[in-house]
């Protein structure tokens, strides 16, 4: 009888335990923003393979990646946490109080401890490429956000991802210009367009970035040039020969980015429009491992 109630009470004790790591574990997820790091590795896993790397290769430049995008993700509300406190984020764990925020920073670390090895392990050029990505973000992340210099550092990003595939190949060939080119647009689209929503929390709290300089309706403007220049530059791009693919693609990016303006100018404040820069994304990815191979 001692025994069972023993038994009892410990499994009382345990269950609010395992509800605090379960807990743990979902906020963790979340502070980590999935959608956009699992939108980028997965564009890179597919892009990679469509290039033609090993299997072994793929899967160890997507486990690259996505270590990397987790660093960025949980670095960014780590070093966030106050900031994010201070305007009442409800959207943000670790702001409201359900992920500790050292527990932010030593994932986030260990993520970028994770990103480092695994890129080594690529070669020394791929692990450059993707080693100057991450390190823009978290640049990013510790201050470049609030300057004219936010969306240079998207740029360097995207523009630099593209290159580890290619430079993973046999070889270790350069991508053609307009590959990157086409990459850092997409990327300070999407920079722009994500940064829309939170406009006026940033505001709050002093964060004044190339998207707050320009404000929501010179933001889209902005935003849309980048997308549709996106588009544009992979549907005319030298080495490709164009087709009726490449040509209803490229339109279909400059529609799309259009599309993406008018919802940003009208709901400035909504998510919508950075879905949208992922859809435009996915497209161009398509368009690019047609043209490439």
């Amino acid at each position: 009888m001692t025994c069972s109630a023993e038994g009892h009470n410990s499994a009382r004790r345990s269950a609010p335990n395992k509800r605090r790591w379960q807990e743990l574990a979902r906020g963790l997820i979340r502070t980590s923003h999935p959608a956009p790091g699992l939108a980028v590795t997965s564009l890179v896993v597919v892009f990679a393979a469509g290039l033609g790397l090993r299997f072994g290769q793929v899967v160890l430049l997507g486990a690259a990646v996505l270590t990397g995008q987790l660093s960025v993700g949980w670095s960014n509300d780590w070093i966030d946490a106050a900031r994010d406190r201070s305007v009442g984020r409800k959207d943000k764990p670790v702001a409201v109080g359900t992920v500790p925020v050292v527990a932010v920073g030593l994932t986030a670390f260990a993520a970028l401890v994770a990103a480092i090895v695994l890129s080594s392990l690529l070669g020394p050029r791929p692990a450059a490429a993707l080693l100057i990505g991450i390190a823009a973000a978290w640049a990013y992340n510790l201050g470049l956000k609030g300057t004219t210099w936010s969306g240079a550092t998207y740029v360097l990003a995207f523009g630099a991802l593209p290159v580890a595939p290619y430079a993973a190949l046999p070889g270790q060939p350069w991508p053609p210009w307009w590959v990157p080119v086409v990459s850092a647009l997409l990327g300070f689209g999407a920079h722009v367009a994500n940064a829309l929503p939170d406009l006026r929390d940033d505001a709050k709290t002093g964060v004044r970035g190339l998207p707050h300089r320009l404000g929501p309706q010179a933001g889209a403007i902005v935003m849309v040039a980048a997308l549709a220049a996106a588009s544009v530059v992979l549907g005319t791009a030298p080495q490709v020969t164009p087709t009726a693919f490449t040509a209803a693609a490229s339109s279909a990016g400059i529609v799309l980015a259009l599309v993406t303006a008018t919802i940003a100018v009208r709901s400035p404040h909504s998510p919508t429009a950075f879905r949208f820069t992922l859809v435009i994304a996915v497209l161009d990815v398509v368009v690019l491992l047609a043209v490439t191979n």
